[in-house]
């Protein structure tokens, strides 16, 4: 899942140049995947092509690029080689994750390529530091997605972009429809919003933006699929080992929604999905391109 040459940055577990800095780094927002293994064995997956497309035309060299909840950075790495020589910056809230990613940058020789840890609420940054600011699959986890939209805002430069995209989960459908996958919808659902989350954030983004003070936004939706042999086995798997061992499945027994037994149900309807020879599963996803 990108600052000026020679600018310093610095982890916010202290308030930044933020307008509005009395939100600090994971007050009242809750993770709802986790950083299980399963987890990041799905985040690794994604890249800029099959992610962040409609991004891409956007992408000169010489832009300054900030991903924020930049994850493992294979999202990061791609916008950091399509820029280069500019600079590219991924943020992360968990330190073992930056670290995971720094080493990555390290081992694909990517000078221009960074991370730290920071809070999307308060970036230390600037106004105006960025070409792009950018963030995949984060305002869904969020307790106030508009505060981190327009605190995206202020640090992009004027004209700028700030790129977002979000799944939404009431929109994916599959095929076949055993009842331990309504049960996962329903149980994911639950625990998200406990959270004070919105799984169905796709469709909210671009009143979201707007009511972040954007004027200038740009609409745009892409699917992931998964429907050969090899990618339903790969899907099965991520979400059969989040609802049996990740921050989810935690979260699911604590707040009294589902226990272990149920938990294993699930995780076997997954796999049973996953060996279905003609097993469907899509993932809408809502994009925006806002001009700052």
């Amino acid at each position: 899942m990108s600052e000026q040459s020679g600018q310093e940055h610095r982890a916010t577990t202290a308030p930044g140049h933020g307008r509005d800095s009395t939100k600090q780094a994971g007050q009242g927002d809750v993770y709802t995947h986790g950083h299980h293994e399963s987890v990041l064995r799905s985040h690794a997956s994604r890249t800029a092509e099959n992610s962040a497309g409609y991004l891409i035309p956007h992408l000169t060299h010489g832009l300054s690029v900030l991903d924020v909840g930049s994850g493992p950075g294979t999202i990061t790495a791609d916008f950091a080689r399509l820029v280069a020589p500019g600079q590219v910056l991924g943020l992360d809230r968990a330190p073992e994750v930056v670290a995971a990613a720094t080493d990555m940058a390290a081992d694909q020789h990517l000078p221009n390529l960074s991370f730290d840890t920071g809070d999307i609420y308060s970036l230390d940054f600037p106004d105006d530091s960025f070409d792009v600011v950018h963030a995949h699959q984060v305002l869904q986890h969020l307790t106030d997605p508009v505060a981190a939209l327009k605190e995206m805002r202020r640090v992009a430069k004027p004209g700028g972009i700030v790129a977002v995209r979000d799944a939404d989960y009431h929109g994916m459908f599959w095929y076949p429809q055993p009842p331990g996958l309504d049960q996962w919808m329903e149980l994911y659902q639950k625990v998200a919003r406990h959270n004070q989350a919105e799984p169905d954030a796709g469709r909210r983004l671009p009143h979201w933006a707007q009511a972040a003070g954007f004027t200038d936004v740009a609409p745009s939706s892409a699917n992931w699929l998964y429907a050969t042999k090899e990618e339903r086995a790969w899907w099965a798997g991520v979400w059969a080992d989040r609802v049996s061992g990740s921050a989810l499945a935690e979260q699911a027994v604590a707040y009294g929604f589902a226990d272990a037994a149920e938990l294993k149900r699930i995780s076997a309807a997954w796999r049973a999905w996953g060996e279905s020879g003609d097993g469907w599963f899509l993932v809408p996803n809502g994009e925006i391109i806002a001009r700052a």
